[in-house]
């Protein structure tokens, strides 16, 4: 990206492509050209950019995490704290938020360490696309960074270097009277924020269809039980303004705002929008535990950070019973181990038995896809076929006997062939491919579901070697 800069134009954004080249934000476009003749440069658009920072800060805040804040030009700040466990952890966490970035053609770094400061030098100057730093961990992932890394200004980085500082580790370990007589507090301040020594507020980004309420004391509060009594309060709250909206909640961000300026907060999701007041007031309590009101919690806010339309529902007709609800049990197994680990297995559409099974929701609305019923399917599918060995005729005879994982085991009764084409939508190597399927049970009274690649004659429908799929019972 190229853009005005007092009266001459230089690069203003460049991607990993061109910095491998050496052009680097600043660099005057005229020495861009210079070095690389065909390079594309494109005017920057710094309106658009925020713009659309601010929506995908939006977008972070709904999925993710409930304090999110833009940093202009091209960062977004997410406080996981006491959030990450429900995308299955920090490294689960950022694998899905990257993907997802990938998937919208968006090239991003990320990084996740217990300070702001020292995430936001990581994710810049870490080199890594993901970085997950231990807790305590900062100081030695950020020792070997560039002075820049620190968000000290062009002027007094260029000034330090000078003066023989080049890593973060060199500064940190240099007395601070020095460096604040000749350089201001602003030094000191940004290693401390770096190393998690002193709090850095940030100024979160606020969706502005959100609903929420707020609760403000004259008197710092820290008992759990009056920090519960408030939460079922903003609850019952809450409800009501989404009852009046037509909506229910999909998430809660209820957030604690203590008296020495930070921020915790509680992040709790449902398997399918509601607003029953018992159910939320238990989830959000549940984890109330986890909350350090430090010297007391000044201002409590809960929103609904994500919200779906809610209408009338018929619960049962007359004289029947009506259908058991597990939503209240799937809320909190998912707030507990993460919604990502909570699931049910659904028919996908294909042939090939390791795809026509697919993960959805746990409280998903059934689909209309069914498996074969005409030929049994295992209780037990492996993810990938296995390779056994086998004694078998060619070419439609069952083995007599196969071996799997060391075992060897004779085979008494069997079923088949099934025969199973390949997908050639999927792949031109299936265009001739064949299995043959055979249900098989050993001396033991074990069934197995084995097939052999090839139709047992022609080499070109498959190697005419045999597989295990899956176990019955």
């Amino acid at each position: 990206m190229v853009g005005q800069s007092a009266r001459r134009r230089v690069v203003t954004g460049a991607n990993i492509a061109a910095q491998t080249l050496g052009i680097h934000v600043g660099l005057p476009a005229t020495q861009a050209h210079a070095l690389v003749p065909e390079l594309i440069a494109h005017d920057a658009e710094p309106e658009e950019d925020i713009a659309g920072l601010g929506r995908l800060a939006i977008w972070a805040l709904k999925r993710y995490v409930p304090i999110v804040a833009a940093e202009p030009p091209a960062g977004l700040m997410l406080d996981a704290t006491g959030a990450d466990h429900l995308h299955g952890g920090p490294e689960a966490m950022l694998a899905d938020l990257l993907r997802r970035l990938t998937d919208i053609g968006i090239a991003a770094r990320t990084a996740m360490a217990g300070s702001y400061g020292a995430a936001h030098a990581l994710a810049r100057y870490g080199g890594a696309e993901r970085l997950v730093v231990a807790a305590g961990g900062e100081a030695a992932a950020i020792g070997a960074l560039p002075l820049c890394a620190l968000r000290l200004d062009a002027d007094t980085v260029a000034s330090l270097n000078r003066l023989g500082f080049e890593t973060i580790a060199e500064l940190d370990a240099t007395p601070r009277p020095p460096l604040a007589l000749r350089f201001g507090s602003m030094v000191g301040k940004r290693l401390d924020q770096a190393h998690g020594r002193i709090a850095e507020p940030v100024d979160p980004i606020k969706a502005p269809e959100l609903i929420d309420v707020i609760q403000r004391f004259a008197e710092p509060i820290a008992a759990p039980e009056t920090l519960a009594r408030y939460t079922t309060k903003l609850v019952g709250l809450l409800c009501d303004r989404l009852e009046e909206a037509g909506v229910g909640a999909r998430k809660l961000d209820l957030q604690f705002h203590r008296v020495d300026a930070r921020v915790q907060y509680i992040r709790a999701g449902t398997a399918k929008p509601t607003r029953d007041k018992s159910g939320l007031t238990r989830l959000l309590c549940d984890r109330i535990e986890t909350i350090d009101p430090g010297y007391g919690i000044e201002i409590m806010i809960l929103t609904a950070p994500s919200i779906e339309v809610l209408g009338l529902q018929t619960i049962s007709s007359l004289g029947d019973k009506p259908a058991p609800d597990i939503g209240a049990l799937v809320d909190i197994l998912g707030n507990r181990v993460g919604e990502e680990r909570l699931y049910r297995i659904a028919a996908k559409p294909s042939d090939v038995p390791e795809r026509s099974v697919t993960r959805v929701p746990a409280m998903a609305e059934p689909t209309e896809l069914r498996w074969p019923l005409n030929w049994p399917r295992p209780t037990r599918l492996l993810g990938r076929p296995e390779p056994i060995e086998t004694i078998a005729l060619l070419p439609d005879h069952p083995p007599v006997q196969f071996t799997w994982r060391g075992v060897r085991r004779r085979v008494k009764r069997a079923d088949g062939p099934e025969r199973i084409y390949g997908e050639w939508v999927v792949s031109d190597a299936e265009m001739l491919g064949v299995r043959d399927y055979f249900l098989v049970e050993d001396e033991t009274g074990a069934r197995f579901w084995i097939f052999r690649n090839g139709d047992g004659e022609d080499e070109a429908t498959g190697k005419q070697t045999w597989f295990m799929q899956g176990l019955f019972g």
